[in-house]
């Protein structure tokens, strides 16, 4: 982001680039050159006690046990170095405009210009860095701010001032110094190879979630599904932004950026956020898994999906039919999954005048010869009610939850032929 700012060739190939914040490696170079300068001392000439062309790392060192008094006498001194080489810069490109019928001299002018100004750069950037510990040690805003808005101003009329061959000499200056082209191409390079390593993390973190929830039985297929998603998106959010971290980028603004966003996006989908929760509820409570037959909301299907903002079933009749977990948590919640066994339940109407022992006998024998209805508990046949019409028959029996639609229609079918043959009908309407 930064970078941009500081150096217009930036702007000009690659727009926005990462802040230019040196590698850990380049720290520890760093940290190896700084513990074998000497002892700060004043340069001379600019009354500074750090060189302002030192690594951005040994400048960040230099600055921590600088008070505000010397900061501000250094700052001073950053000052009149920066003035020179502005002037030297200025002196550059007069002399570029008088070459202009010497291609060879006026190529030579070029090049010295765009060192020139890369350095300057450089300048720029550790001189930020001065006015950041100034600042936090208290310095008086009103110098910090004059500072600023002087370099701010000089880099702004080095972008209007430059020529096209200053330009391009810049550029390539730019891209082959260890500061710019190279330690941006290693940036790049560390952060695709980061982003891969990442990703390959969030697979294992969620892969060994997956392997735990199977091991603990409370854990249902929903709240499964629902944690790998979790830990590896979390470890992908976590791990891009200890990269980016890594790599110098500002996690202030970006973390408030993302807290700005979470708010807008909480305020503006608030319904939205009533079927997060009730996914969450579902999943936590676990009222019914994937491959279930429920009915909620009026609606029976079996369980096709279930994420944080709805429940997904597929009906009888291969309809896809999506209910928001609102709704499904709002509501009662039929299972008919949870058991393993069901009971059947079946009534029979048969005319008055025949006779209810052969009806119970042929009943319990079409029950009883059905492989899929099970002994224990035994089924239940009994007469339950008497109309004007009719005389009803109920008949319960238990099988596995699986088989109760076979049973139910198999049993349904035999009595049917039984009470044909026995001359058994059902009575007339009324």
């Amino acid at each position: 982001m930064s970078i941009v700012l500081r150096h217009p060739l930036g702007a000009l190939l690659l727009g926005c680039l990462l802040t230019t914040a040196p590698f850990h490696g380049h720290a520890q170079e760093a940290s190896a050159a700084a513990s074998a300068e000497p002892a700060a001392t004043s340069v001379p000439g600019l009354g500074t006690t750090i060189p302002v062309d030192a690594p951005t790392d040994v400048v960040v060192l230099r600055l921590l046990p600088m008070t505000v008094s010397e900061l501000a006498s250094e700052a001073d001194g950053w000052i009149r170095e920066i003035q020179n080489r502005t002037s030297r810069i200025v002196e550059l490109k007069i002399a570029i405009a008088d070459a202009a019928k010497d291609p060879t001299r006026m190529k030579a002018l070029q090049s010295e210009l765009a060192a020139l100004i890369e350095s300057r750069r450089a300048v720029f950037k550790n001189f930020d860095q001065l006015l950041v510990s100034w600042e936090s040690k208290g310095g008086k805003a009103e110098a910090i701010a004059g500072h600023r808005t002087f370099i701010s101003a000089l880099r702004a009329d080095q972008l209007k001032a430059i020529d096209k061959g200053t330009l391009l000499a810049a550029a390539s200056e730019w891209l082959v110094s260890k500061d710019g082209g190279i330690r941006l191409a290693w940036r790049a390079i560390a952060f695709i190879g980061s982003l891969l390593l990442i990703w390959l993390l969030a697979k294992l973190v969620s892969r060994l979630v997956h392997r735990a929830a199977l091991r603990w039985d409370k854990f249902s297929t929903l709240l499964d599904r629902f944690l790998v998603r979790a830990a590896f998106w979390a470890t992908m959010v976590l791990g891009t932004l200890t990269v980016l971290s890594w790599l110098g980028a500002r996690m202030a603004p970006i973390l408030t950026l993302l807290g700005g966003l979470s708010f807008v996006a909480a305020f503006a989908m608030q319904n939205t956020l009533s079927n997060f929760a009730a996914g969450l509820m579902i999943m936590i409570y676990r009222p019914f898994d994937v491959g279930n037959v429920v009915t909620v909301g009026g609606v029976t299907g079996k369980v096709q999906a279930v994420n944080l903002v709805s429940t997904t079933l597929l009906t009888g009749d291969n309809r896809v039919i999506i209910v928001p977990n609102s709704n499904v948590w709002g509501s009662i919640i039929t299972n008919a999954n949870v058991r393993d066994t069901r009971r059947v339940d079946l009534a029979f109407d048969v005319r008055h005048q025949d006779d209810s022992a052969v009806v119970q006998q042929i009943l319990k024998e079409v029950v009883a010869e059905h492989p899929l209805v099970m002994k224990e508990p035994p089924p239940v046949i009994r007469i339950n009610e008497i109309s004007v019409t009719a005389v009803k028959f109920i008949c319960r029996m238990w099988a596995r939850t699986e088989d109760h639609s076979t049973v139910s229609w198999d049993i349904t079918e035999q009595v049917k032929r039984r009470f044909d043959s026995a001359g058994i009908n059902a009575p007339s309407p009324s």
